[in-house]
Formats: C-alpha cells, sequence, structure tokens
C-alpha cells in the first residue's frame, strides 16, 4: 500500500487530470439516469396486488386510469375532448355519460349508485384508461397531454398526476437543495480550518466525488426521486471529515518532512488507517437498507454506500492531489482557527458524570416511550403541498362524486352468474362500499346505459372484473381493515382472486413497512456490530457504542412524539439506520482515543480529560457539517418526504454529538474495567485526531 500512497504523492498532476477527465462520462451517466417518483413501484413483485396489476395491464390493457371533471353543458363538446383524450398515444379507452345517453335521455335515467359518481350538478366524470402502468414514461406523457386537451390540470385524477408533480416540484428544488447545503457547510468550514481556501478545495472534491456517485447510477437503470433529492447531502454531510482528517495530517506531516510529497503519502497513509474502519460502519449501515422488502430501501442503501466509497476513494487520491497543486495559495489565504475550544462542555462531562448518569438512566424512560409510540403516515399525496394540481383534482373527486379509492377485484371468467351475485351482495353488506359492478350480474338496463368502451372490457380470457368504490381514505385504518375484509368474502368464492387498486396497495404497503423497520434496525446493529467487534479488537466497546448511539436516536425520534408531528413512513424505517452508520464514528473517535490515553495515563479520568480535549472539536465540526448539510434543506423544501428525513438527521446529528461528548466520557469512566477487560489494547486500530 506505501507505493501506491507515493504514487499518489508524487504524481498529483496526473491525479488531477485523470480525475477531472473522469467527470466526462460521470456527467454523462448523472444526465441520463432514469428517475422514479412512484414509491409504489418498490413493492415486492411477488405479492398479490401486484400480480393484480400486472393482470390488469396485460389481460385488459388497463395499465393505469385517470379521472377527468368536465362542466361543460354541451354534449357534443364532451364528444369531441373526448376524441382528443382518444388521440394521445399511449389511451387506451374513454368513457362517460355522454357515450350513450343523448339529448333525449334525462341523466336521472340512471341509477343513483352509478349516476352519482360519472354525472353530478351539471358535471360529467369522463374515465380513461392508459395502456402501460402508473409511472412509465408513456403513460407520464401521455397523462401530461391530456391534462393539456382539458386546459386545466385540476381536473385531471390520477395517481400518474401525482407522479408527475412530485416530478416537477423536485426537480425544482433540487439545484436550491445544494446550493444551500454547500453555503451552510462552507460556513462552518471557514470556521473550523484555518484557510480561506480549504474549505473551496475541500467541497470540490466533494462535489466530485457526488458526480462519480450519481453518475454510475446509470448501471442501475433508476433511481428514486427521494435518493437523487438526499444522496448529494448526505455524501457531503458524512464524508465531510475525511477530507478535513486528511488536511490536518498533511500539515503536521510537512514540520516532519522536507519534501511536501513525501509528508502527502504520509498523510495518506495514516488517513487511510484511521477511516477505513470509520467508513466502514457508514457504508454497513447504508448497505443494511438494502434488508428491506421495500425495494427503495435497496435504492437509497445501494446509492449511498456507494457514495462512501466515491467520497473515500477521493480523499485519498482527488484531494491529496488538490492540496499539493493549491499548497502554495493554501500557505497564502491561512488565519487563525475561529473554533472555540469547549472547554466548559469538557469540564463539565468530567465533573457531572455521576449526575450525567443519573440523568441519562432518567431520560431512557421517555426517549423509549417517544420512539415507541410517534405517529406515522402512509398516504403519500400527504407528503406533498395541498395546491398542487393532483392534490386539487382528488379532494374535488371525493367531495362531489365520492370518488375515494376505486378497486377492481379479479376473479375467474367462469365463476356462475349466481355465485357472482353472492359476491356482489356480500361486497355491497360491506360498511363504506358504496358501489358494485359486475358484468355478469347487471341487468340489461344498466348494461345498456354504461358505456361500452367500460363494459367491453370488464371481462379477458381468464378473468372477469367486479368494479368497486370505498368511501374510506387510501391508507388509512379502515380502509385496510376494510381491504382484509374483503379479501375474505372474494377467496371464500375464488381462492385465486386478487384484490387491484390503491388502496390495496398501500394496505400492503403499511405491512411491509413495518416488517422493515423491525428488520432494517436489527440488522444495521448487528452488522455495524461485528465490524466494530474486528476493527476495535474489543467486546465491550462496540455495546457501548452501539447503545450510545441508539439512545441518540431514541431520543430523536422522541421528538417526534412530544412535538406531536407525524412521520412519514419512509422517514421512520431509513433515518434511525442512517443515523446510527453516520454519527457512530464521533463515538469510535472518542473510544479509541480514551484507550490510547488510558494506556499512557494509567488513570481513567486523566485519560478522559486528554481524550475530551483531542476530539471534542473534531466531533462539534463533523456533527455541524452533518447539520449544516441536511437543515437546509428540511426548511426550504415543500415535499415533507424528503423534509422530514433531512429534519430528523439534522437534529440527529446534534443530538447524537451532545450524547457522545457529554454521556458517553461518563459511561467510559463507569464501565472502564470491563472495557479493559474486553479489549486488546494493543492490537486496537488507531484513530488519531489532531
Amino acid at each position: 500500500m506505501n507505493k501506491v500512497f507515493k504514487f499518489i504523492a508524487y504524481h498529483s498532476k496526473l491525479i488531477l487530470i485523470i480525475s477531472l477527465a473522469l467527470l466526462i462520462p460521470a456527467l454523462y451517466g448523472f444526465i441520463n439516469t432514469r428517475i422514479n417518483y412512484d414509491i409504489l413501484v418498490y413493492l415486492p413483485k411477488d405479492i398479490e396486488t401486484i400480480k393484480g396489476q400486472n393482470i390488469l395491464t396485460k389481460d385488459f390493457g388497463i395499465g393505469s386510469y385517470a379521472f377527468v371533471m368536465t362542466n361543460d353543458k354541451s354534449q357534443k363538446n364532451i364528444l369531441e375532448l373526448e376524441q382528443k383524450i382518444k388521440d394521445i398515444k399511449g389511451v387506451n379507452g374513454v368513457a362517460s355519460v355522454v357515450d350513450v345517453l343523448d339529448t333525449t335521455i334525462p341523466h336521472e335515467m340512471l341509477p343513483d349508485e352509478i349516476g352519482d359518481k360519472i354525472y353530478k350538478d351539471g358535471e360529467t366524470v369522463i374515465l380513461v384508461t392508459y395502456k402501460d402502468s402508473t409511472s412509465t414514461e408513456n403513460t407520464i406523457k401521455a397523462v401530461e397531454k391530456t391534462r393539456k386537451v382539458v386546459r386545466d390540470a385540476n381536473q385531471v385524477s390520477s395517481m400518474t398526476s401525482m407522479v408527475i408533480d412530485t416530478k416537477n416540484i423536485s426537480d425544482q428544488e433540487l439545484f436550491t437543495y445544494v446550493v444551500i447545503a454547500v453555503i451552510f457547510c462552507l460556513i462552518i468550514l471557514l470556521i473550523a480550518t484555518d484557510s480561506y481556501i480549504i474549505p473551496v478545495l475541500l467541497l470540490s472534491n466533494i462535489g466530485v466525488a457526488i458526480l462519480y456517485n450519481m453518475g454510475s447510477n446509470l448501471f442501475l437503470g433508476e433511481i428514486s426521486y427521494i435518493t437523487k433529492a438526499i444522496t448529494a447531502i448526505l455524501q457531503l454531510g458524512v464524508t465531510t471529515d475525511f477530507s478535513i482528517f486528511l488536511y490536518h495530517k498533511y500539515e503536521h506531516a510537512k514540520e516532519k518532512y522536507k519534501d511536501k510529497r513525501e509528508a502527502m503519502a504520509q498523510a495518506i497513509k495514516m488517513t487511510f488507517k484511521s477511516v477505513i474502519g470509520s467508513s466502514l460502519t457508514t457504508f454497513a449501515g447504508f448497505l443494511a437498507l438494502c434488508t428491506m422488502d421495500l425495494t427503495l430501501g435497496t435504492d437509497i442503501g445501494i446509492v449511498m454506500a456507494k457514495g462512501v466509497m466515491c467520497g473515500l476513494l477521493c480523499v485519498l487520491t482527488l484531494f491529496p492531489a488538490l492540496l499539493l497543486v493549491f499548497d502554495k495559495i493554501i500557505d497564502k489565504t491561512k488565519h487563525r482557527s475561529f473554533a472555540p475550544h469547549f472547554k466548559r462542555v469538557q469540564q463539565f462531562s468530567i465533573k457531572r458524570y455521576i449526575f450525567i448518569i443519573i440523568a441519562f438512566i432518567v431520560l431512557m424512560v421517555p426517549a423509549f416511550i417517544g420512539n415507541s409510540n410517534y405517529d406515522v403516515y402512509y398516504k403519500l399525496d400527504e407528503s406533498l403541498p395541498k395546491d398542487l394540481p393532483f392534490h386539487v383534482a382528488n379532494t374535488k373527486l371525493a367531495k362531489k362524486f365520492n370518488i375515494v379509492s376505486p378497486e377492481i377485484i379479479l376473479i375467474d371468467k367462469d365463476m356462475k352468474t349466481d355465485k357472482v351475485e353472492s359476491l356482489v351482495e356480500d361486497l355491497k353488506d360491506v360498511e363504506g362500499i358504496d358501489l358494485v359492478l359486475a358484468p355478469s350480474t347487471m341487468d340489461s338496463d344498466i348494461e345498456d346505459l354504461l358505456p361500452e368502451d367500460l363494459t367491453k372490457r370488464l371481462t379477458s380470457k381468464d378473468y372477469q372484473m367486479v368494479i368497486m368504490n370505498s368511501s374510506y381514505e387510501i391508507a388509512s385504518n379502515k380502509l385496510n381493515k376494510q381491504v382484509v375484509d374483503i379479501d375474505k368474502i372474494v377467496k371464500k368464492y375464488d381462492k385465486k382472486g386478487i384484490i387491484a387498486g390503491e388502496g390495496p396497495l398501500m394496505k400492503d404497503l403499511v405491512t411491509i413497512a413495518d416488517h422493515d423497520f423491525k428488520m432494517v434496525n436489527y440488522t444495521s446493529i448487528a452488522v455495524i456490530f461485528v465490524i466494530m467487534l474486528i476493527v476495535l479488537q474489543s467486546f465491550g466497546l462496540p455495546i457501548i457504542l452501539i447503545f450510545t448511539i441508539e439512545f441518540a436516536i431514541f431520543m430523536n425520534m422522541a421528538c417526534a412524539y412530544f412535538t406531536g408531528t407525524k412521520l412519514p413512513f419512509i422517514a421512520s424505517i431509513i433515518v434511525g439506520t442512517i443515523q446510527l452508520g453516520a454519527t457512530i464514528d464521533y463515538a469510535i473517535l472518542m473510544s479509541t482515543k480514551y484507550l490510547e490515553e488510558r494506556v499512557r495515563f494509567k488513570d481513567k479520568i486523566k485519560a478522559i480529560k486528554e481524550t475530551l480535549r483531542l476530539t471534542v472539536p473534531s466531533i462539534i465540526t463533523s456533527a455541524l457539517c452533518f447539520f449544516a448539510a441536511t437543515i437546509g434543506v428540511a426548511i426550504y423544501t415543500k415535499i415533507d418526504m424528503i423534509g422530514a428525513i433531512c429534519s430528523l438527521l439534522a437534529r440527529g446529528s446534534i443530538i447524537s454529538m451532545l450524547v457522545v461528548i457529554l454521556i458517553l466520557p461518563s459511561l467510559l469512566i463507569v464501565f472502564d474495567k470491563f472495557i479493559l477487560k474486553t479489549t486488546r489494547i494493543k492490537e486496537v486500530n488507531q484513530y488519531e485526531e489532531d
């Protein structure tokens, strides 16, 4: 490895040229990576509801649908509008009451259960079906054109409309996210470092690492909009301290070696030894997200783990090159460090350690209660502004026509009519169901009144549809229970029957999310524990350190409970794992330095005093960079799914910092004998700190 380190140090210009050249394919990959804005796509492919969606697409040609509302009183104009929608590429069918009722037949002839869903107070609902599924490029383009044809996006209700509005607002905000994060981090780094140019070089280095990471996503095919939104800021927050560490090592090495290239080789060597364990825990924390059944976790986990590796690679190659090339400018722009030493905090941690332990034990109670009881929401549109066109359309459709949760039941085409009739009657008896239509049970009058575009698509080679509408909100407890009840009824008549639609999909999402929360947390703790066991050569320290950061995570989530904040489900699943992987480094830094000083001083109080002096400034700088990278996004974004994640991570970084600085020293003192007995002191990885 020494030869590699020397090669990097002695060929800085070559490294710089190669790094800049690699930006070309990275930019190409970044631009051409498809972004997915539909979270339901990440549900497991083998669950029944997804199979139902696939059947609807393949057998019935209904990949997705939309409801278009028009208050045009002219039936001629409505028919012309329908024709324009039919001409849109990707549209499979269009149907409304106007297709069968001419000017001589009153709307009142329609049965109330049907009439109120398609015509009310002079306003007509047009059902539009699309060939492909909700979030495909073809459907997105088709719905965008539908909105243009209708000339009012507020009148088009569909899942694809939500995807379009999410895409628009996310794309508008992304550039601002990054700018805010960079400005805030720049301020922190100007205070924490001793040169005006170093923060610029450091952020440039991380910027290149981010582009490498985002560009390599091209090989994944696509990433989610959540991954795209948070990757850059998380990578910035998590890998900044690697660069600071290298810079400090280089400055110290220059005092010992006259040749700055030799000094850099030694700095790279020391940095590699020191941060490899730290980066592994962060890397493992992100990869733990891949254990989620909801493959959004795999999406975020792989991209962020890759980001840590890209960040580490650039710190060991590109950043040394930048430091060597700009060495003279760095020296000319030196200034005194503005960072305080926090001596009072250090003294408090040592003098009041018994009081701190008591407070720690007392705080465990509200932390546990809050972490176990905060509210979570699963309804996807709840994370988006209420004034978006899709939201306005959905609200109007629900209030005026009571179309809240339309669902489709797929049953055997050859099921006998009397059996289907019994099924329909049982479904009508379910509380909250206000419409049930099955082709084989419709009387001739109703069938004649329904548009042909609708009736001819109710059967396929193997299945027949039962159309149903629930008045319960998507992802609500009432609807989830109702879906379970309906499934029992359907299975009684057809064991292979399937319920499809947004409601059942969201119900599955709730079930899977609950399982994922436990799986991800347990996996991240187990994996990080094993890594720390190997890196630290200790059994006792990993237990204490993980327990310390888990307490910080509990406190973070408890804040949501005590402030009455409702969190999006994805935030509740991934934040704990990210906080553990990203901030366990603070605890590792302090504990390993404590072991070094403990051997040196032979006295635990003197050792912890020196440990705090050496590590507190670095821990605070690292935590503040993480905070700076996330808090601006949390404040600015209009997408609560992203805002909640960033808000929790920003708060979590500060809580982890405070817990490590105030509580961990007390735990190290109290469990000193246990730590020494369960640790191979001489073989502990050295996390040196300036």
